[in-house]
């Protein structure tokens, strides 16, 4: 690390610790020529997540975004606001994870609802219907026989 009073190249770390955002550390370091102390600031620097829409079109991943879906399906739910914190960071994780850059809306649709199935039934079913873009009840009361076969299975 260049020191910024002398230009010396080289400096020692005499602290460190996760900054406040907890996404970065902070350090504290001393140059070996000058002496001066300084403080610099270190963060993983994340390679920009595309979302390919159905039309081809691209956009960054908006975790924002991810998280107004999760509340809007839980809307009116017994789901707490932490929780949806937790999942849409999961999911975040996950699609990172695939250390792929692009990604398409369905896949990250897809582990939306994988999640809601495990928080919310009904969150789930309301998720899904605007997702899968459901046109009649025929296609609602499929998907709540998908939900029901698949919990049966699970226990």
């Amino acid at each position: 690390m260049r020191c910024h009073y002398c230009d010396f190249t080289d400096s020692r770390v005499l602290d460190s610790r996760p900054a406040e955002d907890g996404n970065s550390i902070r350090r504290r370091r001393e140059c070996i020529s000058c002496g001066r102390r300084f403080t610099t600031y270190e963060r993983v620097d994340d390679l920009p997540l595309m979302v390919v829409k159905k039309d081809d079109r691209r956009e960054l991943f908006d975790r924002k975004k991810l998280l107004q879906g999760l509340a809007k399906a839980c809307q009116k739910r017994p789901v707490s606001m932490e929780r949806l914190e937790a999942t849409a960071g999961v999911i975040e994780r996950e699609l990172r994870n695939t250390a792929e850059t692009e990604i398409s809306a369905q896949e990250v649709g897809e582990k939306v609802m994988e999640h809601l199935r495990h928080i919310d039934e009904v969150a789930y079913v309301r998720f899904a219907s605007v997702y899968r873009e459901f046109r009649d009840v025929a296609s609602f009361l499929g998907e709540i026989e998908k939900l029901m076969s698949v919990n049966k299975s699970e226990d």
